[in-house]
């Protein structure tokens, strides 16, 4: 593949654009999920742990936004993570951010089937998982500037039902009910309740899972040093307001433990409510879908802008970065993801650990490889701002080093209280990168034959890796 043949995405998108993909990649979060959390934590546990979260990824997007801007490039964290660390660092990086996007739509997927299950109770909650994906790999390989245009109309609606959810409950709410054995199932806070704010840390994660994947539209920006910096500062402010304030008023309307491990919370909240004729509950199972659906297409075309920016790199097969000769789209990339995706909503048996269930299972490997992905972006922040301090940063992570640093902190505690509690997932999580790693080790030539990307590695960096032997794992960048 020569420069001149460089598969280039089509440029369109704008900072509204972008905020809809930002909240919509994460707004499905709101609406199922979570409160898997109060089954290992309870209300008030988990309200604890999701402060924890949300103070780790308000520090984190405000100290990814400066690479996101520095650096705008379609493999996001594998970028960041190759200019920094070289290939290894790349590989890290850019897998552990694909086992999150490919692994974060089954679990969505599955959620709208349930939702619909609710309005047609005859629909086989699996069966329309895959029709969901038929038709959202379609509309991404449409076109982006489409794409995103329903992706920003659809993340609206969700928002506007998130607020009407709240609205409509708030007359049902009692605060003693919210904190009715709100401490993992006991009345005060102990030793237990602590095990359980940590063990419910995954779901505190779904709250604002795959914002950073507005990083993977960089480059189909028509500015990307000023839409992104908007776009996520608005959209982690958002998502904030929509997390605490759904989880809030969905835990004191009733009994809470009835919501817990189930996949429509809110329906299921807004029934206790308004009974189960309402027009209010129709309302919220249609419009709601429209969460679900956000993030649901939003990530999709996540996955398939890593998948196609690993391909160009050399990192998987280059058919993955073909794009389509007409809508300029990586056609071949929203594929393959989709077709992992639905062979993971039929993977009950290989999915599902420890007595939870499949959906459960999914979340919990997704945040293995988000909570990775942000350590290694953290890293590479550090690293790039003492290797290149001359790099242009349009947008420089405010009170540095301290955002990036509380970041950092909370993703290695994140991360060694997800081992510790789900140790069998982890052990799935390992095996997934080495498979990945040994693929990565047999297949050089790809990269030895991928096109030279100027925005992976400085001029300095190149040069030192081509004055010294090459091994079979590295890529001369």
């Amino acid at each position: 593949m020569s420069a001149e043949t460089t598969p280039t995405l089509k440029r369109g998108l704008g900072a509204l654009h972008l905020w809809g993909i930002a909240v919509g990649l994460v707004i499905s979060g709101e609406y199922f999920g979570w409160s898997y959390g109060w089954g290992l934590a309870g209300t008030l546990g988990f309200l604890v742990t999701t402060v924890l979260i949300a103070t780790m990824y308000t520090t984190f997007i405000f100290s990814f936004t400066e690479l996101t801007t520095a650096i705008p490039h379609a493999g996001g964290p594998f970028a960041y993570s190759y200019r920094a660390f070289g290939p290894f660092g790349g590989f890290i990086a850019g897998f552990a951010t694909l086992i999150e996007f490919i692994f974060a739509p089954p679990a969505i997927a599955l959620a709208i089937g349930s939702y619909l299950n609710v309005q047609f109770p005859s629909l086989e909650p699996r069966l329309t998982a895959v029709g969901a994906y038929v038709v959202f790999m379609a509309l991404n390989i449409v076109g982006v500037t489409i794409a995103a245009t329903f992706e920003l109309l659809v993340t609206i609606l969700a928002v506007v039902e998130l607020l009407t959810f709240m609205g409509v409950v708030a007359p049902g709410f009692q605060w003693t009910l919210f904190i009715q054995d709100g401490w993992g199932g006991r009345m005060h806070f102990g030793p237990a309740a602590l095990g359980g704010i940590f063990a419910a840390i995954p779901f505190a994660i779904w709250f604002f899972l795959a914002i950073e994947g507005t990083a993977m539209a960089a480059e189909e920006a028509r500015d990307p040093r000023r839409a992104i910096p908007r776009a996520y500062v608005a959209g982690i402010l958002t998502l904030v307001v929509l997390a605490f304030g759904t989880m809030i008023f969905a835990g004191g309307v009733g009994d809470w433990h009835q919501l817990a491990n189930i996949n429509d919370p809110l329906p299921q909240a807004m029934k206790i409510v308004v009974g189960g004729t309402s027009r209010w509950l129709h309302m919220l199972v249609w419009i709601g879908l429209f969460g679900l659906v956000a993030s649901f297409h939003g990530i999709i075309m996540g996955y398939s802008r890593q998948i196609f920016a690993l391909s160009r790199a050399g990192f998987l097969p280059p058919v993955l970065a073909t794009l389509h000769p007409r809508r300029k789209t990586p056609h071949w990339a929203i594929i393959t993801g989709g077709v992992i995706g639905i062979g993971a909503i039929y993977s009950d048996e290989l999915l599902s650990f420890g007595g939870q269930p499949l959906t459960a299972s999914i979340v919990t490997l997704s945040a293995f490889g988000a909570i990775v992905m942000y350590i290694m972006s953290m890293l590479s922040l550090f690293r790039l701002r003492r290797r290149e301090p001359d790099l242009e940063r349009p947008f420089a992570a405010p009170w540095y080093p301290y955002f990036p640093a509380v970041a950092l902190l909370m993703a290695v505690v994140s991360l060694l209280s997800m081992v510790y509690f789900n140790r069998v997932i982890t052990l799935v999580f390992i095996a997934l990168m080495a498979v990945l790693w040994l693929f990565y080790r047999l297949t050089a030539g790809l990269r030895a034959a991928a096109v030279s990307d100027p925005m992976l590695t400085t001029a300095a960096w190149r040069d030192s890796v081509a004055a010294r032997p090459q091994t079979s794992g590295e890529t001369r960048g």
